[in-house]
């Protein structure tokens, strides 16, 4: 007999069954197991039911069938053995018109080949039965597509967080009951996250289940299935020749974890993808050419744009991986990404409006050529600052015009330059003194911007002062040195 068809709906524990009080059912034979399922009810009055059945049912009979002297042969064995080789789940006696009482040679038939026997009392119609299982199933479909949507819900709010990928495996997990673990190209473990079933084995049959599923040419399966001790493996291939692999293990198999899990599945694709039209092997080039000593502005058009914005952005939390940062470059549209420390810094098209994804702060840069990245990249610092400070998500370099304008370029750097001299061999003076400024001299949100005790925020801007031999609390001071630090 091949397996049981499985309908689109979900099964019905028999307990579930048994529970309902209007029915008045009882068990009186076979084991009493509460995983136990029934997939449909199906009434059949033949002495021989195997050629009707599916499997998974609940068969219901008033014994019409049986005659008198079925009771002292093999009648009842043979007819409950070729229930139990359907692939029957439970087997259902009405009690009345034809017996007023359950047969013992039935009773001891179940219990021999361990199917459940459930008593049909006289006021229960077999239609009462089968409404009643179709009522649950419905309850039981809406519960799981219920539990469905919010699982998609909840990964797609995940896959929004700072820390995508790791939120994303957080609530598969946790929706599966299990572990979710994403390995990279190599089958190294890039991530992970839950409690991995108990049971012998299981993390080899896992990872070896992602062998099977990694891209590796034509005919390559995007996702498979197995077992081990116990517990529940699948495996589903990211995108289209990525080398990720998303791994699922679980104790025990629900309707919907396969829909769940793919959900997940997709937005790790998008997550740890390509981004933008722009190939690989035009940033591949791009970098290449840079390392043999081409000038930035020529290998720019390989990149996709003639003016750009340096984009300096951190996370609420802190700190960053590795894959949190491409998500980043996904969600402002660039793949030239970097990440240094806790700051990762993106290069974008001028064309593009930067928006902060939540959790993220961003500082961006003024448009400026490819013979202009460096110092692009100082503004989006400085704005990066000053966005932590004042507790903004975003902060853009020169926003609006001023006085400076006014002034050549040459003439307002060299002034600059004679004015800071005292503290130009000291860096982090000068970055304290314009941080300081720029927030009007609170000293603790220099502390902040700065990342450093707002003690040493005072000496430093008292050294300031004494090398430039000025009063830093005269506003005509202030409004000169800001003028001399942003020609810098």
């Amino acid at each position: 007999m091949p397996d049981p068809a499985v309908p689109p709906t979900p099964p019905v524990p028999l307990a579930a069954l048994l529970a309902r009080e209007d029915l008045a059912l009882r068990q009186i034979a076979g084991p009493v197991d509460p995983d136990t399922v029934i997939h449909w009810a199906h009434t059949s009055e033949m002495a021989d039911p195997y050629p009707y059945l599916l499997g998974g049912e609940l068969l219901l009979t008033a014994g019409v069938h049986i005659t008198e002297a079925a009771g002292s042969g093999t009648y009842f064995d043979d007819y409950v053995s070729r229930i139990v080789a359907a692939g029957g789940a439970a087997l259902g006696f009405g009690v009345a018109p034809v017996h007023d009482t359950v047969p013992r040679a039935l009773v001891a038939a179940c219990d021999a080949y361990e199917l459940p026997l459930i008593e049909v009392p006289e006021q229960t119609t077999f239609s009462g039965v089968a409404r009643a299982v179709w009522q649950l199933m419905a309850q039981a479909r809406l519960a799981e597509l219920r539990r469905v949507t919010e699982a998609q819900q909840s990964l797609a709010a995940a896959a929004s967080r700072p820390d995508p990928v790791p939120s994303v495996l957080r609530q598969l997990a946790q929706r599966v009951g299990g572990r979710a673990v994403l390995y990279g190209p190599e089958g190294v473990e890039v991530a992970a996250a839950g409690r991995v079933p108990e049971g012998p084995g299981v993390h080899d049959s896992l990872a070896g289940l992602a062998e099977v599923v990694r891209p590796s040419g034509p005919g390559t399966p995007t996702s498979a299935t197995d077992s081990a001790a116990g517990t529940h493996l699948a495996a589903y291939a990211l995108g289209a020749g990525q080398g990720f692999v998303l791994g699922v293990a679980s104790p025990h198999r629900e309707p919907g974890d396969h829909t769940i899990a793919s959900v997940a599945a997709v937005l790790l694709s998008l997550l740890t993808g390509e981004h933008q039209s722009g190939t690989g092997a035009a940033r591949s080039s791009a970098l290449v050419r840079v390392l043999l000593g081409a000038a930035p502005e020529e290998v720019a058009p390989l990149l996709g744009g003639e003016r750009w914005l340096v984009v300096q952005a951190r996370t609420d939390a802190g700190s960053v991986d590795p894959v949190s940062a491409s998500a980043l470059g996904a969600a402002l549209g660039s793949p030239l990404v970097d990440l240094a420390g806790d700051v990762v810094r993106v290069l974008l098209p001028a064309d593009r409006d930067p928006v902060p994804p939540p959790g993220w702060v961003l500082g961006v840069s003024a448009p400026v050529g490819p013979d202009s990245w460096a110092s692009a990249d100082a503004q989006a610092g400085r704005a990066l600052a000053r966005a932590r400070a004042t507790r903004v998500a975003l902060v853009r370099h020169g926003e609006r015009g001023g006085l400076a304008e006014l002034v050549g370029a040459e003439e307002a750097a060299a002034h600059a330059r004679a004015v800071l001299a005292p503290i130009a061999g000291t860096p982090a003076l000068a970055e304290t003194l314009r941080t300081w400024l720029s927030l009007h001299g609170s000293w603790d949100r220099t502390a902040v911007a700065l990342s450093v005790h707002r003690n040493t925020v005072r000496q430093r801007i008292a050294r300031c002062a004494t090398l430039l031999g000025t009063d830093l609390d005269d506003p005509d001071v202030r409004m000169e040195l800001w003028f001399a630090l942003r020609q810098q």
